[in-house]
């Protein structure tokens, strides 16, 4: 593979270590902050990161207005109510405390706040014209890698349609990584954002968008969080582990600001819009197709794919780039096995009847456009039919 061109400017500061949220309220001043908006959700306010969080921005001097009513796949409508309680606080820094939603919700207000008009608006890359508020991501799950992305992926309230909104100056001025956060995450959250943050390497390996500086970041992702994931599913206090994930969740970020996402994520907007399938337990389902439909037929492809195995040791290339992408999918299986992801379409709740419906819409998302091998329709549809009829392999006892 040529060296591919890139023009790449870090737009994120990103902090990371045990108890770093203590210093949030530092962080927020040194970004000219006076009166804060903590978008959140309940189950964080719950887990008490609300509550310290808001404590660091106050002894700072902060004013801090809090909306908890982040709800999974924000929609316009929430990112209305959201923008409501930011007007009336007069807020000028805002910062995002939890997943992807929290600060994908974080981010499409900030969009409004600042520029107006609605989300639609800012559907597709670099359409806001105005500067936007200083915004400090802390995740507190170890997936999206939203915290490290300049987009915002919100859903139309009626059509349910997914709008990437991208623009630089969504991007968070500073990224907290600290791990103790992410120790009050549900086992089911653990193993769907660590599955996402999986895919998100895999995916980013191999588009169309990648280069010498991505493929950097994918690599360190994928090394890991294979290694990290199981140990977290069945030691969830594991802070070693749980840092792990938290940084390849955010290079895994990283590699999809600079090269984009493919064809397991454009099967698995339709299956979440369709039949409510968690986002990443759709792309975890789709993601051992896709790897196969793609090094089936370009060499350089499966080149990718099997130095991507080679990095955490998974396969080594100079013994085949078959027998390395078998590794590779291998390993991707027996993690999906660990985590409990479903491996068939009728397993995780989905209808065969409709794959021409789910097909016809993946073709149309944005990120089959960065897909290595052009996918069309039927294409997706055959993707479906195999998820349809797919069982997994093995026990996930290996790897």
């Amino acid at each position: 593979m040529t060296t591919a061109p890139f023009d790449i400017t870090p737009r994120t500061r990103v902090i990371f270590g045990n108890g770093t949220l203590v210093r949030l309220g530092e962080f927020a001043t040194e970004l000219g902050g006076r009166r804060a908006l903590l978008v959140t959700d309940r189950g964080i306010v719950a887990a008490g990161h609300v509550e310290r969080a808001r404590e660091s921005l106050v002894k700072a001097g902060l004013a801090v207005t809090v909306f908890d009513r982040v709800r999974e796949n924000p929609t316009t409508a929430d990112i209305a109510q959201c923008l409501a309680v930011a007007r009336d606080a007069n807020i000028n820094v805002i910062v995002g405390l939890g997943g992807g939603s929290s600060m994908d919700t974080a981010k499409g207000t900030n969009f409004l706040l600042t520029n107006g008009g609605q989300m639609r608006d800012y559907w597709g890359v670099g359409k806001a014209p105005r500067p936007m508020l200083p915004l400090i991501a802390v995740p507190t799950t170890a997936g999206t890698g939203s915290e490290c992305q300049s987009a915002a992926l919100i859903a139309d309230e009626v059509t349910h349609q997914k709008m990437a909104c991208l623009d630089p100056k969504a991007a968070a001025k500073i990224a907290v990584l600290d791990p103790e956060l992410t120790v009050s995450q549900p086992a089911r959250v653990t193993a769907v954002t660590g599955t996402d943050a999986i895919a998100h390497a895999v995916e980013t390996t191999v588009t169309t968008k990648r280069n010498a500086v991505s493929l950097m970041y994918s690599h360190e992702a994928f090394k890991r969080l294979v290694h990290a994931f199981p140990q977290v599913l069945v030691d969830p206090s594991d802070l070693e582990a749980r840092g792990q994930m938290l940084l390849g969740a955010a290079f895994g970020g990283t590699a999809i600001e600079h090269s984009m996402l493919g064809a397991a994520h454009a099967c698995a907007n339709p299956l979440t819009a369709h039949f409510d399938i968690v986002h990443g337990a759709a792309v975890g389902l789709m993601l051992p197709h896709v790897v196969r439909f793609n090094a089936a037929r370009d060499e350089a492809t499966k080149r990718a794919y099997a130095e991507l195995a080679s990095a955490p040791e998974i396969a080594c290339v100079s013994d085949g780039l078959d027998a390395a992408v078998d590794a590779l999918v291998a390993r991707i299986e027996s993690l999906l096995n660990r985590a409990g992801i479903p491996r068939s379409l009728p397993e995780a709740g989905g209808n065969a009847n409709l794959i021409g419906e789910l097909a016809a819409e993946a073709a149309k998302q944005w990120t089959s456009n960065f897909n290595p091998r052009p996918a069309s329709v039927d294409d997706f549809a055959a993707l479906y039919r195999s998820a349809c009829e797919s069982r997994g392999s093995g026990d996930g006892s290996s790897g």
